[in-house]
């Protein structure tokens, strides 16, 4: 016997995943999970391959947004956001997803959720997972969703419309505060980090400290065990000090490596989601790692010093003759954080009152398209 259940797979900036409407999957949480093990590797064991199930074998295509009309007056939408490990028979839930937040709009115009308006749609999302809300406005011309645009968003071939994101309550979403161990900078392992939460948590490490350019390939580095070793080990005591615990069986916090641009960004980087590493960058993660490029004393900050390495973004960045970063009041600033598909550009909103930094609206841009609806089948449980 089957069991059937509707859905949606879209493609949410450079992942994909399964779209649900809440109220069509089980309301018991361990039956739920149950339920999207099932839809997606086909058997709760984990089949790395997915082959029985709609998964991608891959972290990427291994996500599942669960989507209801929201019980938080200041929004309109709740998600909540499932990460299945690939091969493990596990899903995660402690982070979140901003690549499949884009669909989340489509999903609930396409369902009827909400109400597509003339020209854009705007929607305020609560995220579940880790707290605050997303507004995100889709292009919506005559209230029929647009996919044709100008957009590119790098990992994803072609270009469509854009869908606005923007972060309003993403500082500390996970760890309690946008740095969670009081610290720029901290020394794990003989290796400076910069232990960061602003939307995701994200551990940052120079590339260099490892023996690593920097521009290695996902392949090499994910062949290196040596350094995988290292880094989670690292990520294991990190996760205490970012207030998360014992993380052996979490995806967060995430690893980054960082090296000098080398296409006219701010910074190079190689993430670790935790244990392979990303054909991209997420996009919280970029928010993250974004904002740590503006953080005095940070990690990212030493490489753009140590490389003398500088550049004028909006007039945030001028070096003194010690070689100290100074910076204006209020600043509303594009990054591009390059990763191995790309560059991620990320509009942060931000200013600096008594030497603290205060993130008011962290902004991305996005594409989405649907790409299948209808009804999946799963074994009885």
């Amino acid at each position: 016997m089957q069991k059937s259940i509707p859905f949606m797979q879209i493609r949410g900036g450079s992942s994909k995943g399964l779209f649900f409407n809440a109220k069509d999957l089980p309301s018991d949480e361990k039956l739920r999970n149950e339920t999207i093990l099932l839809a997606m590797e086909g058997t709760l064991a984990g089949d790395p391959r997915q082959i029985d199930g709609l998964g991608g074998a891959s972290s990427l295509t291994s996500k599942v947004a669960i989507i209801s009309e929201s019980e938080n007056p200041a929004s309109d939408l709740d998600y909540n956001f499932v990460q299945v490990v690939v091969g493990k028979g596990k899903i995660s839930t402690t982070q979140t997803c901003g690549n499949i937040l884009a669909g989340i709009v489509p999903f609930a115009i396409e369902t009827g959720m909400i109400k597509a308006t003339h020209p854009t749609t705007s929607a305020k999302i609560s995220i579940i997972n880790t707290g605050g809300i997303c507004e995100v406005v889709v292009q919506t011309p005559n209230g029929k969703i647009e996919t044709k645009g100008n957009a590119k968003v790098d990992g994803v071939v072609g270009t469509a419309a854009p869908i606005i994101c923007n972060y309003l309550e993403t500082v500390g979403s996970t760890c309690g505060a946008l740095l969670p161990t009081g610290n720029s900078i901290d020394m794990i392992n003989d290796i400076e980090v910069t232990c960061i939460d602003n939307g995701m948590p994200v551990v940052i490490m120079r590339a260099k400290d490892f023996g690593l350019v920097g521009n290695e390939s996902k392949e090499i580095l994910e062949a290196n065990e040596p350094l995988r070793q290292r880094i989670e080990a690292i990520r294991l005591k990190a996760g205490q000090l970012m207030n998360l615990g014992d993380v052996k069986e979490q995806t967060i916090p995430k690893m980054c490596l960082v090296s000098p641009p080398e296409n006219g960004g701010v910074v190079n980087t190689r993430m670790f989601i935790p244990h392979v590493v990303h054909e991209a960058i997420g996009v919280l993660a970029a928010v993250s790692v974004a904002t740590a490029c503006i953080l005095p004393n940070s990690v990212c900050e030493k490489i753009m010093i140590s490389e003398q390495f500088v550049t004028e973004i909006e007039d945030t960045y001028s070096l003194n003759s010690e070689f100290s970063i100074a910076r204006r009041t209020a600043q509303n600033s594009e990054l591009s954080i390059e990763h191995p598909s790309g560059e991620f550009t990320v509009n942060l909103e931000y200013e600096f009152q008594n030497d603290k930094m205060i993130i008011h609206k962290s902004g991305v841009i996005r594409t989405a398209r649907i790409l299948s609806k209808g009804e999946l089948f799963i074994p009885e449980l």
